[in-house]
């Protein structure tokens, strides 16, 4: 999200030279700069002691592509309870491990995405509303499943690498 307007006085905001920054939009009645802003979710391969990984079909985003766990930080959490809290609500499984893998910016949707690998042990999948479908995947094999190109098949490269 990029400011015209101040969020807090609403004047229109003008360009000002701001230390290393450059020109950024710069609200002169309540003297502060207005860095881009943008949305913050956690993407995670849910992955059990078998190897297998958790893949998951929400129809909302696409009704052929298999997906990761991923969800949106809310105020006032940690990353890594983020992580837990979205694979226990879309999957039903518990986090025993989060590990940080890497990050990927969406700039489709103005996203940073901060990429995890969550390792539980292996209990029946219970899906929330938001999931059509979700199937466990013999890890080397779910890469292929993924869309070429998209974050979760980045992140799940990664973590086999």
């Amino acid at each position: 999200m990029k400011f015209t307007y101040c969020p807090v006085c609403g004047e229109r905001l003008i360009h000002k030279e701001i230390g290393d920054e450059g020109l950024m939009p710069f609200c002169s009645s309540c003297s502060k700069p207005y860095f881009d802003w943008f949305g913050l979710c956690i993407i995670t391969a849910v992955i059990n002691e078998y190897n297998e990984v958790a893949l998951l079909r929400q129809n909302y985003v696409s009704t052929t592509n298999w997906a990761l766990v991923a969800g949106y930080v809310k105020q006032g959490e940690g990353l890594e309870y983020t992580v837990a809290r979205e694979v226990d609500e879309e999957t039903g499984q518990k986090a025993e491990k989060v590990t940080y893998v890497s990050s990927y910016y969406y700039e489709k949707k103005e996203l940073l995405m901060v990429g995890f690998r969550c390792d539980v042990k292996k209990r029946d999948l219970k899906q929330s509303k938001e999931v059509d479908y979700i199937e466990w995947h013999k890890l080397p094999e779910a890469v292929d499943l993924l869309r070429e190109g998209s974050i979760a098949r980045q992140l799940l490269q990664a973590i086999i690498k």
